[in-house]
């Protein structure tokens, strides 16, 4: 075993090693009493928690990709400035502002925090669709066009196929994102696991501090694993970074 070796285990061995020890640490100081002696309420937090990542990826998703594929067609390719600035532009606002706008018109409630959870996850799927599909081989384009498929054919069997890696990372980072971000739903009674989180830091209370951000992290961790695992299934290896192909 070379030096790098060693050390990189040794990161990993100390990393593992603290995050034993603050588990030990919350659990023996029942920070997670809230978990375990009001499991019903943490579940429905929970619950509310997923259905707004859920809904808002979704509806994310519905208008990034369609979008991307969209700019990118030659004819339609001048939209495309238009459409990554408004994109870019929902992201560089803070989430908080954005749910302030929002709420303005929306009012508070669950609505106001799907929309603006929707604006703040479609930069990433938009920018991975656009530059995956640019990235795809004209050649290999070229090709499909001279067998005769037609455009609608080469978008599907063609283009989407080989944009599918930066389609997913997107895809993937959206929703991670989203994880983090649902928890500012509470803001505008949104529900979910920042219902938590926030009355923890409004009462100086570890248990419902560390019972609302430890889920809300695990959960980001959790996603973040399936979706890499999809990503595995859904990509060829021979067009996954590093292939050789």
């Amino acid at each position: 075993m070379n030096a790098n070796k060693i050390i990189a285990f040794a990161f990993k061995g100390i990393f593992w090693l603290l995050i034993a020890y603050f588990f030990f640490w919350a659990i023996s100081n029942g920070y997670f009493g809230f978990i375990f002696d009001q499991t019903e309420e943490f579940l429905s937090l929970l619950r509310q928690h997923l259905l707004l990542v859920g809904l808002s990826s979704l509806l994310a998703l519905l208008i990034a990709i369609p979008v991307g594929v969209f700019v990118t067609r030659p004819q339609f390719k001048k939209t495309e400035w238009f459409f990554m600035n408004a994109a870019n532009l929902g992201q560089t606002l803070p989430t908080i502002a954005i749910l302030a706008l929002i709420m303005s018109y929306l009012g508070i409630g669950y609505q106001s925090a799907v929309f603006a959870l929707t604006v703040f996850s479609i930069l990433p799927i938009l920018r991975n669709t656009v530059a995956g599909i640019n990235s795809v081989d004209a050649e290999v384009i070229d090709s499909a066009t001279g067998m005769g498929l037609t455009p609608f054919q080469i978008l599907y069997k063609v283009e989407l196929p080989n944009a599918s890696y930066p389609i997913i990372a997107g895809i993937r980072t959206a929703i991670v994102m989203n994880v983090g971000a649902a928890a500012l739903a509470y803001l505008v009674g949104g529900g979910g696991l920042g219902d938590l989180i926030f009355t923890g830091i409004v009462l100086r209370s570890n248990e419902y501090l560390l019972s609302g951000a430890v889920p809300v992290t695990l959960l980001a961790i959790l996603i973040d694993q399936l979706l890499r695992l999809m990503e595995r299934v859904i990509v060829p290896r021979s067009l996954r970074p590093g292939s050789g192909s």
